[in-house]
């Protein structure tokens, strides 16, 4: 069932947003050589403590997943596309590095993503990251009044393809709310005008998820819970929680 949220809920939901993204922003402003993805689980953990939340991703346990999730924050390098599970390898120059956190606070849940590299940038970690973030913005301006959920699923495909990108099939982003994952499921391509009507109170996790080698075949690690490209490319992962009103789309997870 879609939840069509209040204004109040809406506002108590962008304070769950501004902890999460002041903690995406302790974890990369802790990313450096040597550090390990534990400790930049650590560093969002911090926050969201601080800030009296929920870490909504600790023992997070999907039908999918053989184990609860063992940590505050999904940490992918590199190859692994989403669900990374932090651990104590440390990063290298060059890495790429995406970062999911979510937190609930009085109840209202916000998440978000972002990708970076460690050190200097590869040329292709640059397009690669500049592309997955045009597409999130492409499928935020897309999330207005009267138009339908596929313009959004529309709206990443587009720049994603454009770019010559793969988007892994059957994930993409979600409705939100008091529970991290709600109704209804948005994917990360689609046909315009098909879908559920976009209404203002609607609010939803946009992700796009692309695939350096263009290849849309992705594999999950022995853990149960890391999706990795399966010829080896890198990705990249961004999200923002964001809230349909009259007055356009609202991005939550802001600091």
């Amino acid at each position: 069932m879609v939840e069509i949220k209040t204004p109040q809920a809406i506002e108590a939901m962008a304070g769950a947003g501004a902890v999460v993204a002041r903690a995406l922003a302790a974890a990369r402003a802790a990313a450096a050589v040597g550090v390990t993805p534990r400790e930049l689980d650590a560093a969002a953990h911090a926050v969201i403590r601080d800030a009296g939340a929920t870490p909504v991703f600790l023992h997070y346990h999907p039908g999918f997943a053989p184990t609860p999730f063992p940590a505050v924050s999904c940490v992918s390098v590199n190859d692994v596309i989403v669900h990374g599970i932090p651990d104590d390898t440390p990063l290298r120059g060059g890495d790429l590095v995406s970062v999911d956190c979510g937190a609930t606070l009085h109840g209202w849940t916000g998440d978000a993503a972002i990708s970076f590299t460690i050190g200097a940038p590869r040329h292709d970690d640059t397009a690669l990251i500049a592309t997955a973030t045009a597409a999130l913005h492409a499928g935020i301006a897309a999330a207005v009044p009267g138009g339908r959920l596929g313009d959004i699923a529309a709206a990443i495909g587009a720049v994603a393809r454009a770019g010559g990108y793969g988007i892994p099939a059957g994930f993409g982003g979600h409705g939100i709310g008091r529970r991290m994952h709600e109704d209804p499921h948005v994917p990360n391509e689609g046909r315009p005008g098909r879908g559920l009507p976009l209404r203002p109170g609607l609010v939803l996790a946009l992700e796009p998820m692309l695939l350096a080698g263009g290849d849309d075949a992705f594999r999950t690690d022995p853990d149960g819970w890391s999706l990795r490209t399966v010829d080896g490319s890198r990705a990249a992962h961004v999200e923002h929680t964001v809230a349909i009103t009259a007055d356009g789309p609202r991005v939550l997870t802001i600091g």
